[in-house]
């Protein structure tokens, strides 16, 4: 499929296949602000370590990821050590990342969605970085 983004205004979302595409900078700004509430909101005793690992805003995983088993849809992953863990031989630091096309997709465009499912995919990542499984998660409501 042809990549039409860069052939239009920045600011103008567009719609291909029945899909709404909204500029990835507008994503970022919503979705780090989104994050960085989120994080200022945290206990203190969580605060101090959820401020220690880098979150990172991508439009989706990239051709490597999904190579390695990554879906293409994901809406956010959790790489490297958990808090406390010693690298040992992984070759990537501790990072977050979120995918912010794949939100936007996944929310069908709803702005309200789209900051609350940034929220929920952030807390989620932050409990894999903390050490939390997918039962302690989905117990948590960060399914």
């Amino acid at each position: 499929m042809t990549d039409w983004r860069g052939c239009c205004n920045a600011e103008i979302p567009l719609i291909l296949s029945k899909k709404i595409l909204a500029p990835f900078n507008q994503l970022l700004l919503r979705a780090d602000g989104v994050v960085n509430r989120t994080l200022r909101a945290l206990p203190p005793p969580l605060r101090e370590p959820a401020s220690a690992v880098p979150v990172v805003f991508q439009q989706v995983p990239d051709p490597a990821a999904v190579a390695d088993g990554i879906e293409e849809d994901t809406l956010g992953l959790f790489v490297g050590p958990a808090h406390g863990e010693e690298p040992g031989l992984d070759p990537l630091p501790s990072q977050i990342l979120i995918f912010l096309d794949n939100i936007w997709d996944y929310v069908e465009g709803d702005e309200a969605a789209f900051e609350e499912e940034v929220r929920v995919t952030y807390l989620h990542e932050l409990g894999h970085y903390l050490g939390l499984g997918e039962g302690d998660l989905e117990a948590r409501g960060l399914d």
